[in-house]
């Protein structure tokens, strides 16, 4: 007994047993089937340092992180993950180009970020519309045109996709001008770059639009990136909820696409990374 004793006090002082605690999410990595380049957003487990979410990241299977600024960047460098949708040079969510007069400072914003992204190796770069505050669809069309023409010859000349997101206007983002897909790819066509694409993010688009397989089969061409989560709730996107994940990932690898797909959800559940291993698992098709 004695012995027994010592041998487990040892192993304690040496920190095997916390160690061994903490592997739970670390000890069998996930081999995604390479179908879907996965990632997760930050803002999403903000329980956790960057660091501590790039070393669970890495076990499963996923390989880069979104909402990420240049302050964190080195820290992504070291654990091999990208900066997936790389962010910092927006004003907010509710002021975005669809307002003149947003226009010069976020010209001045995105001219000092689109060659630190650049730099950096990375490529998506995320801006808003804003709330429409009153103004027509097409009013909201010329406006960010006007702007974002200005940038754009920049964002080409480094190789940088200014990447607008899609948010619903029903229930989270009341008011926002970008809350439909048309209304989206409308912009991307007025602008025809290819340095302008369109942030996907199923969990919103289901909320305003629904039909969401046909809508990406339809458009993916405009489409640089995507978010899930799942509705109602914006909760795991497990069985739980409406959305059947993995057709919506069959269709979307089956559109070409080779960009990523990044989980943005906000957990429920008690054990946060089991919820966000699980998504993978069930977006890896």
């Amino acid at each position: 007994m004695k012995g027994i004793l010592a041998g487990a006090a040892a192993i304690t002082a040496s920190g095997l047993l916390p160690h061994a605690a903490s592997a739970e999410h670390a000890e069998a990595p996930f081999r995604a089937k390479g179908n879907i380049n996965h990632a997760v957003c930050r803002w999403c487990f903000n329980n956790l340092s960057v660091e501590e979410l790039c070393v669970a990241a890495k076990g499963m299977g996923i390989k880069g992180i979104d909402l990420v600024g240049p302050k964190d960047w080195p820290v992504l460098k070291k654990h091999g993950l990208e900066s997936t949708m790389c962010n910092g040079a927006e004003i907010s969510l509710v002021d975005g180009w669809n307002e003149p007069k947003n226009h010069a400072t976020l010209l001045k914003n995105y001219t000092d970020m689109i060659p630190q992204v650049a730099k950096a190796g990375y490529k998506n770069l995320i801006c808003f519309s804003g709330n429409r505050r009153g103004m027509d669809d097409e009013t909201g069309l010329k406006n960010c045109i006007e702007g974002l023409k200005k940038i754009l010859p920049l964002a080409e000349k480094h190789n940088v996709i200014l990447v607008m997101e899609l948010l619903n206007s029903k229930v989270d983002h009341k008011d926002y001008q970008c809350d439909s897909t048309p209304w989206g790819v409308e912009l991307a066509k007025r602008l025809a770059s290819e340095n302008f694409k369109l942030l996907y993010d199923i969990y919103h688009m289901q909320i305003d639009e629904g039909d969401v397989i046909r809508t990406i089969r339809d458009n993916h061409q405009y489409i640089a990136h995507y978010h899930t989560a799942g509705v109602p709730g914006r909760n795991e996107i497990d069985e739980s909820q409406e959305l059947y994940y993995p057709a919506i990932m069959k269709a979307i690898h089956e559109t070409g696409f080779k960009g990523y797909v990044a989980q943005e959800f906000i957990p429920k559940q008690p054990d946060k990374l089991a919820s966000l291993r699980k998504a993978v698992q069930i977006c890896d098709v």
